[in-house]
């Protein structure tokens, strides 16, 4: 009984890291964002990310969507830094099912960042 026990962990296990590496590989969507970066922090209490808020201004004058994103990559946690205050396009990838927030607080993972002013 123990043993049947044991294999069924360890499979368990084996499926539930197989699901977690084919969601962080493959993403659901991809794509761009412009506006003004707000703010970026290094969160968490053991699973410490790098968390940001982009400004999104469509018309001058009305209310701004924010669009939340995490970043994995410390070069562009450094671009992001460099270009806060100026409007930038973040390229990102879109992350369905994620089993854990120690990969980051949101599914858009941001790959690149250009500025535009």
């Amino acid at each position: 009984m123990l043993k049947k026990f044991i294999t069924f962990l360890i499979l368990a296990l084996i499926l539930f890291a197989l699901y977690t590496w084919a969601v962080l590989t493959w993403s659901y969507s991809q794509g761009e964002r412009a506006g003004f970066v707000q703010k970026i922090s290094y969160r968490g209490w053991i699973c410490k990310t790098w968390e940001g808020e982009l400004a999104m201004i469509n018309i001058p004058g009305t209310l701004t969507e924010k669009f939340n994103f995490t970043v994995k990559d410390e070069a562009v946690v450094k671009k992001i830094n460099a270009s806060l205050g100026k409007k930038v396009t973040l390229i990102y990838e879109e992350h369905v099912g994620i089993p854990s927030s120690c990969f980051g607080d949101t599914g858009y993972f941001i790959k690149d960042v250009i500025t535009l002013d």
